[in-house]
């Protein structure tokens, strides 16, 4: 009896360690045959795209799976879709797309394509990918969008540390510590070579966007969660550190495509200053208002006011508001353009105008005080406002 059971033993105990052997080996060669990865995406011309994009790459080899996560996925024919971008309601989705599909996009579009393996083990890679699926699922694909705290650069990072087994630790020393970054700041870096889409931008954001950012919040940028995924270790339960980042390469290398600037805001700007100066001068020489002139604009002054107000009242996007460029544009300068308008063809003084002449003086005063970055091109439009209204002060006098 006792031999029987010292067999039975024996055979138990051979039996488990083979099927444990056969495990191992099996999760091996798991670990072996995946391979994740962050992609980071040149910026393209379009105004939604000058600020690169990120996305996850999932390979495994011995299932021939090669497919892409990304989280940048919109619908521009969705009802009110430019309404409920400005609202900030604007819901992206995650999508999944066969890798070929994704690079040869970009390579027509021009814009190159970095991968950055990461070092993640096993577990953290089936776990990643089972958070992706989970993601995936038609409930759950939709998102509300926020460009600068929910986006396609911060969901692919939140969930890779979700996935990991421990803490990703980043190198605040990633970026140059000269100076404090600003939301804004971090808005030129990449939309310098396109003034038009960077007045546009500098008018919506408000003074929340010029206030000092944390080295997290930069991440809203695809370029900079790359630089600082470059220099970031992993820290597991065990107290271990590893590099976050086993390899680094451009995968997709796209022609540059050249977009002559043309002419810029800042240009228009004071060419239309000079225009706005000699009409008044011989206006004022020939005793002639020129009312026609302050119709058109005041009128567009008014429409752009509208605009700023809408954003800082009802927009749900950060740093929109307060913004003091309503100092310049504003409502009220079509609420009261009928009186303005009647004043100026009687040649009678306008209080209104002369009200809004001593505002404006202020602002261009106090110009660096406000604590707001205010783009070049607002002050010879805010100084053609101010000389027509100045020019209606010295028209009712002669």
């Amino acid at each position: 009896m006792r031999r029987l059971l010292a067999a039975f033993f024996l055979a138990f105990s051979f039996i488990f360690h083979v099927q444990a052997f056969v495990q191992t080996e099996e999760r091996n060669d798991v670990s072996d045959s995946i391979r994740i990865s962050l992609l980071t995406c040149a910026a393209g011309e379009e105004i939604y795209s000058l600020y690169g994009h990120t996305a996850i790459r999932y390979e495994n080899f011995s299932k021939g799976i090669d497919i892409v996560y990304n989280y940048g996925v919109f619908d521009f024919d969705t009802p009110n879709f430019a309404l409920r971008f400005a609202l900030g309601q604007t819901d992206y989705q995650l999508g999944k797309n066969r890798f070929n599909r994704f690079a040869a996009a970009y390579a027509f579009s021009g814009r190159d394509v970095y991968q950055q393996v990461l070092n993640l083990t096993t577990d953290e890679k089936l776990h990643l990918v089972a958070l992706l699926e989970e993601n995936y699922r038609p409930e759950k694909r939709m998102y509300r969008y926020n460009f600068f705290y929910d986006n396609c650069a911060t969901r692919p990072r939140d969930m890779i540390e979700q996935a990991i087994n421990g803490s990703i630790h980043y190198a605040e020393n990633a970026v140059s510590q000269d100076k404090k970054y600003s939301f804004r700041d971090l808005l030129h870096q990449y939309n310098k070579e396109h003034p038009w889409s960077r007045f546009g931008m500098d008018l919506c954001v408000g003074s929340e966007g010029d206030k000092p950012i944390t080295f997290r919040q930069m991440m809203f940028v695809p370029f900079y969660v790359q630089d600082f995924f470059r220099t970031a270790h992993i820290t597991n339960k065990e107290g271990n550190t590893r590099p976050l980042v086993l390899s680094e390469e451009k995968i997709v290398e796209a022609e540059e495509v050249y977009s002559p600037i043309g002419i810029t805001p800042s240009q228009v700007g004071w060419i239309f200053l000079g225009f706005i100066l000699i009409v008044t001068v011989y206006g004022v020489w020939k005793h002639q208002s020129w009312w026609g002139i302050d119709l058109i604009l005041f009128t567009i002054a008014g429409i752009a006011g509208c605009i700023l107000t809408f954003l800082a009242l009802l927009s749900e996007h950060p740093a929109m508001s307060p913004n003091y460029l309503l100092f310049v544009f504003h409502p009220f300068h079509l609420l009261t353009l009928p009186w303005v308008m009647r004043n100026a063809r009687r040649h009678q003084i306008s209080w209104y105008l002369l009200a809004n002449g001593t505002v404006l003086t202020l602002f261009i005063v106090l110009w660096n005080v406000i604590p707001q970055n205010f783009p070049p091109t607002v002050l010879p439009l805010a100084l053609c406002l101010l000389i027509r209204s100045i020019n209606n002060i010295i028209i009712s006098r002669l």
